[in-house]
């Protein structure tokens, strides 16, 4: 993690403190089910949450008896015994490392999905603000780079709001699918440990148990949680492109808030860079790159083996913590745009009139005229546009065979810029609900 593109509630969530925490919990709350069921006996059971609970683990003095022990479950327990006394002989009956390991991870990630969850809240939120604000601002879209046809900025930010509604919709998603809970033992078998105790485990942690566990949760779990994250990122680099884009000195429809005292260039003072979305795009490459391995983990050796024990270590704290501090990122991005509707127009209206070619091209054929005749005939006066900087309808009224189809007034009506808005409040019901 670097705490350059870190917030400290995520990062507190995958710090050893908060780790051991949980380790503690998993095991105090076996011994809890252990007791009702007459294995250990229920004085060691309150001693164990009366002395564990109170205790403040020492980080250094597990990771030294860890230099010796090379078992990183057993140095904590060793730890735990030193405050829990004789009793601790009754923590971790019939339990298997994985257990708490794989429990724990999938707490963290459940608590870092509820925060990313908030974080797409407010996101959703300042994208549907700012489209409501740009419902009706008139822009040019682009296919390829290039102009296409009319709509509205606030459209444009209605689509992105539909992706990150989808966003959320799979992240719920990852989030209940890795909800999972093991509690089963040495290969899962539940030999020395009734699975009733996985159950309690499970529902005092806010998890569900998992059916089959061999030594390990299955991974397909983790790899479509972490491709979750990658998905989202990629949504945020869409719109950070975007951004991007509309900010280049030849587009300039809108721009990153630039603050006073802020510098664009060490060298050039004029500068006003999309610095914040360039680093968008960044952060989103780096959150896609933690999927790979995590698909790569669920092929693990029979029962179990440890090979994707060092990759969750580093991707369940990158991805969570990088997507988390991005999609705030963007959300402030969003909420402090500065849009420029008056560029917007004069864009569209560069090309004299060029966006309207569909319009006249449906015209003619509806007059009768050949669909390939009628491309070319439009085609021949679009041309003229880009060559020649003439003017599109100029053109067409001085087109002998497409005015032999069209009269002025019905070519006139065809540059009508509110025939290609005329929808918009239906995409607006279709995505944000009526009213």
């Amino acid at each position: 993690m670097i705490p350059r593109y870190s917030r400290p509630e995520m990062v507190s969530i995958w710090s050893q403190e908060v780790k051991f925490r949980i380790w503690f919990e998993i095991e105090a709350h076996a011994c809890d089910a252990l007791a009702e069921l007459g294995v250990i006996p229920k004085e060691a059971a309150r001693t164990i949450w009366e002395k564990g609970g109170a205790a403040t683990f020492d980080v250094e003095r597990i990771d030294a008896i860890e230099r010796e022990t090379k078992h990183d479950v057993i140095a904590f327990l060793t730890h735990l015994a030193e405050f829990v006394g004789p009793d601790a002989r009754f923590i971790h009956q019939g339990m298997t490392s994985s257990d708490v390991l794989d429990t724990c991870f999938n707490v963290q990630l459940v608590r870092a999905a509820d925060l990313l969850l908030a974080d797409l809240d407010a996101l959703l939120a300042a994208i549907k603000r700012r489209a409501l604000e740009h419902r009706d601002t008139v822009t040019i879209g682009r296919s390829h780079g290039i102009h296409a046809e009319p709509t509205t900025f606030g459209v444009k930010l209605a689509g992105f709001y539909a992706e990150f509604e989808r966003a959320r919709e799979r992240l719920v998603a990852a989030r209940e699918e890795v909800r999972t809970c093991a509690i089963s033992g040495a290969i899962g078998s539940f030999a020395n440990i009734d699975p009733r105790v996985e159950a309690h485990v499970a529902d005092a942690m806010g998890l569900k148990p998992e059916p089959v566990s061999t030594q390990v949760i299955p991974r397909d779990r983790h790899a479509m949680f972490f491709a979750t994250l990658g998905v989202i990122a990629s949504s945020i680099e869409r719109l950070a492109t975007e951004v991007r884009h509309l900010q280049r000195t030849e587009v300039l429809e809108a721009e990153e808030y630039f603050s006073p005292g802020q510098k664009g260039s060490s060298a050039m003072p004029h500068k006003r860079n999309p610095v914040l979305s360039e680093n968008l795009t960044g952060l989103a490459r780096m959150v896609r790159s933690y999927a790979l391995p995590a698909m790569e983990n669920v092929a693990l050796w029979h029962e179990r083996d440890i090979s994707h024990s060092s990759v969750e270590r580093m991707i369940g704290p990158d991805a969570t913590v990088t997507l988390d501090f991005a999609l705030v990122r963007l959300t402030s991005v969003v909420e402090r745009l500065v849009v420029y509707p008056e560029r917007m127009l004069a864009n569209l209206n560069k090309f004299k009139g060029l966006v309207h070619s569909q319009r006249v091209l449906l015209a003619l054929t509806q007059a009768g005229v050949s669909r390939e005749d009628a491309y070319r005939l439009v085609q021949r006066n679009a041309m003229k546009v880009w060559q020649d900087d003439a003017d599109f309808l100029t053109e067409l009224l001085g087109d002998a065979e497409v005015t032999a189809a069209l009269d002025e007034a019905s070519l006139r009506e065809k540059f009508d810029l509110g025939y290609h808005t005329k929808h918009v409040q239906t995409i607006f019901e279709r995505v944000f609900g009526a009213g």
